[in-house]
């Protein structure tokens, strides 16, 4: 066998080694990251949401009440609205009941916090 031969055969699972620790890393730390986010959204919503919306979502909180606060866990509203609307709502604002969220939340936020809602379905 050549020695160039022999090199590859050592080279090649060596690389496909290399590249699937190096996959591995990477999914793992981006798994970290998405939980990083998801816990970050739900301080967000607790801080910026449950106060009419609730913590679990309903709108059944006193301020909720006052201003028909959505019920962000029904189902047939989950199905009807889209991600999009979500994000305009969160960012802009809703009439004057729901304040826009675009000066004080960046959009990555506000992305994260439409996943949240989408969660708290029920």
């Amino acid at each position: 066998m050549k020695l160039i031969e022999k090199l590859w055969l050592v080279i090649l699972p060596a690389a496909v080694v290399f590249a699937l620790l190096a996959s591995a890393n990477y999914v793992s730390s981006s798994i970290a990251d998405a939980h990083s986010i998801a816990g970050d959204a739900a301080t967000t919503y607790a801080r910026q949401c449950s106060s009419c919306h609730g913590r679990d979502g309903r709108g059944r909180t006193r301020k909720g009440r006052q201003t028909h606060a959505r019920d962000l866990t029904d189902g047939a509203w989950q199905d009807d609205v889209s991600d999009e609307r979500l994000f305009n709502s969160i960012n802009n604002g809703r009439g004057k009941k729901m304040p826009a969220f675009k000066k004080s939340l960046p959009e990555n936020e506000v992305d994260a916090l439409v996943g949240y809602v989408r969660r708290l379905r029920r």
